[in-house]
């Protein structure tokens, strides 16, 4: 008995048994992961997550790099007593509220592409 139950279940790595449904669900993630509608939404969210990253890092990281390194030219006043390193840091607020809002556009269409993914899945049932 206890033989016909390991015979049920698929040997993983480690060498554990996993149950058939367990087993089941691998094998739909391994196929939808060969998918080609899977494959262009993880390809499209590369596409903005990686570069929105990097230029918010490199934003933000500026402004201590510049006044560190450019004192004089932070220091610089624009208007009465605001120089340019207060500009900038204020400017900080609006870059991130500005990628906020790209991202969440963009994560519409990235919604839209995961649900049309789920239903091919599902076979059209919801």
């Amino acid at each position: 008995m206890a033989q016909q139950a390991g015979a049920m279940r698929a040997p993983t790595k480690e060498g554990e048994a996993l149950s058939p449904a367990e087993a089941s669900r691998i094998a739909e993630w391994q196929a939808i992961e060969q998918d080609a509608a899977f494959q262009a939404l993880v390809a499209a969210k590369r596409r903005f997550i990686i570069p929105a990253t990097i230029f918010f890092i490199v934003y933000y990281f500026a402004l201590p790099v510049l006044v560190g390194y450019f004192p004089a030219l932070m220091d610089t006043d624009v208007v009465g007593h605001i120089n340019l390193a207060y500009l900038f840091a204020l400017s900080q607020f609006f870059m991130a509220w500005i990628l906020m809002y790209l991202y969440v556009r963009q994560a519409r269409t990235w919604d839209d592409m995961a649900a049309r993914i789920v239903e091919k899945v599902r076979g059209g049932k919801q």
